[in-house]
């Protein structure tokens, strides 16, 4: 794939540069001997939902945009792994980036998707206490979504919730009717489509392996995803293509932290620790109706909006994510998403009195595995959230490079929010 995208750059311009004379080694042994040298404007590194916006966005402002990700296509890792929900912007803190960014990505998100034909549905969602114990969490919420600026929430007595929702269990609940649904698949390849069309370059298979300021410029190391897979850990990694890029922007959701501390020059205490939250989908089997109409999400838990109801475009139910925190992977096999994504049957079990709580006609064996995603955490357990953080020059010291570290949820509806944020102070 580096060959073919190298060919295409070429033919946009001429000033491919020599190959070093001499190699030199640092990080996990990179030696960029023979390596070509290319020069292009915009590196977007992941194509991920947020990459591809970001990729877009700077597409139709102009610039010269070349995405690289390690998977054969696009969105294969966190954007593939989610919930599918348009959210509100009711959970984050005011003035934080997650509220900043949700409040008005989700306008951006609902606005693109009718604008393109990707496939949504605005169907609100119900967020319920299920005891007098959580009411006043409830209130909160309230509180914290009108002051974001979230439109239409309203609380609702038990009774109404019900009238609503027939099969629904509560002692109240707060509606937000703005709360919907996406085809993230759609979504992406709709972005990839419109970056495309203005001269965005996509290479696949191709992972970033580090980095290196030279001068006043960032140089990247690119590789075939093929070649790392086998790699021993020890001998000296040839890159096969170095980058010298005005821009970088570091989309790589799980490995971000790992790609930056690989960045030498880089100020690594810039870059906070990283945590990994695995959790599990199951699906609603052996039904011909799906039992809501609305999303339902109970109380937020530690580390995660609890686990919920959520409705697909074609009317599968699925509950969770649950949170499980696991141990990070080393940093090529996490460029390469090589996480443990398996969904073990007995999570079930912790699934049926969670759910329950809220839908207690929930039938034994009803639940089938799914899947499951990992959320780039940068607060682990016993710890209050953290915000989303994107760093610049004055952050970590490495001029063009903008770091997206702890990008989890609400990334798919803060997405062209971000995008635009990043854009405009490039």
């Amino acid at each position: 794939m580096l060959k073919q995208t190298l060919r295409i750059l070429r033919k946009t311009k001429k000033d491919v540069l020599p190959s070093p004379s001499k190699g030199f080694n640092f990080g996990a042994c990179i030696s960029t001997t023979n390596a070509p040298k290319e020069k292009v404007e915009c590196v977007v590194i992941g194509a991920g939902v947020v990459g591809l916006a970001v990729a877009r966005e700077l597409s139709i402002r102009g610039k010269e945009v070349l995405v690289l990700d390690s998977a054969p296509t696009f969105g294969t890792g966190i954007s593939s792994r989610n919930s599918e929900v348009i959210h509100a912007g009711i959970y984050y803190p005011p003035n934080s980036f997650k509220a900043l960014f949700c409040v008005k990505g989700r306008k951006l998100l609902y606005r693109f998707c009718s604008e393109h034909g990707v496939p949504h549905k605005q169907i609100g969602k119900l967020i319920v206490a299920t005891g007098p114990s959580e009411i006043p969490k409830l209130n909160h919420l309230l509180n914290c979504g009108i002051e974001n600026g979230v439109e239409g929430l309203r609380m609702l007595e038990a009774s109404e919730a019900t009238r609503m929702e027939p099969e629904l269990q509560c002692v109240k609940a707060l509606l937000s009717p703005a709360s919907g649904i996406v085809d993230t698949h759609s979504l992406m390849l709709s972005l990839v489509g419109e970056a495309e069309s203005n001269r965005t370059t996509f290479s696949y298979n191709t992972t970033v392996t580090g980095g290196e300021v030279e001068g006043n410029q960032m140089l990247l190391y690119a590789s075939e995803s093929k070649d790392l897979g086998n790699w021993d850990g020890r001998t000296p990694l040839h890159p096969d293509l170095i980058l010298i890029p005005k821009v970088v922007v570091n989309s790589t959701g799980l490995s971000a932290p790992a790609l930056a501390k690989r960045v030498q020059d880089l100020h690594h205490v810039a870059i906070p620790p990283s945590y990994y939250a695995r959790g599990c989908y199951f699906t609603l089997s052996n039904t011909k109706l799906a039992p809501f109409k609305h999303l339902i999400y109970p109380i937020p838990e530690e580390g995660g909006l609890g686990v919920h109801v959520t409705l697909d475009l074609d009317g599968q139910v699925k509950f969770g994510p649950d949170v499980e925190w696991i141990n990070g992977v080393d940093d090529i096999p996490s460029f390469l998403n090589e996480f443990d994504y398996t969904v073990r049957a007995d999570r079930v079990e912790r699934f049926y009195p969670e759910i329950r709580k809220y839908f207690p006609n929930l039938k034994d064996g009803s639940l089938e595995p799914g899947y499951a995603g990992i959320r780039p955490k940068l607060s682990g357990p016993g710890q209050a959230p953290f915000d989303f953080v994107i760093q610049g020059e004055d952050a970590h010291g490495v001029p063009g490079l903008v770091n997206l570290f702890g990008i989890e949820s609400p990334g798919l509806t803060s997405s062209m929010a971000i995008a635009e944020y990043v854009a405009s102070r490039i």
